[in-house]
């Protein structure tokens, strides 16, 4: 296989943002999801806001995050678009600005073949401690770690497919040279060579 296509995971390949999920138990839902909302639509510097809802966190019971990472719905077409792609001659990725406790399991359902995420701290009682750390805290992570992927692999920007709907997004668009906006934020929108505006990944193959 020599081309990658790579996914966000949020509001891409699952219909939602898990942080968004982790906050409900707590009552912090509309709290977490403005900072959600000004992230993505580029407004907020995107580490910053993973540092503020993280901290929200505080105290949920690792076993309730577990259940709800398990549970996640899926996107419309998200299998299909996986089995789809690998058909094609794709290696599919995942890169995840949110946790890699929601990843692991979706994308070993989906036959992704990696997935890079953020990882959320649990003290000694089973409890978030409202810190988290990892390689896609950043606002140009995903720009990063797709260049060092690419390099690893061999394989070229013309033979990249990425896919995503935020602004933490956009710095791995800039190395792709199919860029795909999924019911994107403007910001992506107009990086973007496509623009997806129906929930169902499947119309991606249509593209490629």
């Amino acid at each position: 296989m020599k081309k990658i296509a790579v996914f966000d995971f949020d509001s891409t390949l699952m219909d939602g943002e898990t942080i968004d999920f982790f906050a409900a138990p707590l009552g912090l839902e509309s709290e977490v999801s403005a900072i959600t909302e000004e992230a993505m639509g580029g407004r907020l510097d995107f580490f910053s806001s993973l540092i503020a809802r993280a901290r929200l966190l505080k105290g949920l019971d690792v076993a309730v995050a577990d259940e709800i990472c398990r549970t996640l719905p899926l996107m419309p077409g998200a299998a299909e678009v996986v089995a789809g792609l690998k058909e094609r001659g794709y290696r599919v990725i995942c890169f995840s600005g949110g946790f890699r406790k929601a990843t692991e399991p979706a994308c070993k359902m989906l036959g992704i073949d990696a997935d890079f995420a953020n990882f959320l701290y649990v003290d000694a009682n089973g409890k978030l401690t409202g810190e988290v750390g990892g390689e896609m805290m950043y606002s140009e992570a995903k720009g990063d770690m797709i260049v060092r992927l690419q390099s690893l692999l061999g394989i070229s920007r013309e033979d990249t497919l990425v896919v995503g709907d935020g602004a933490n997004d956009l710095s791995m668009f800039f190395h792709a040279d199919t860029r795909i906006a999924f019911c994107a934020k403007p910001v992506l929108r107009d990086a973007a060579t496509h623009c997806v505006d129906v929930k169902d990944l499947r119309e991606i193959l249509k593209i490629v």
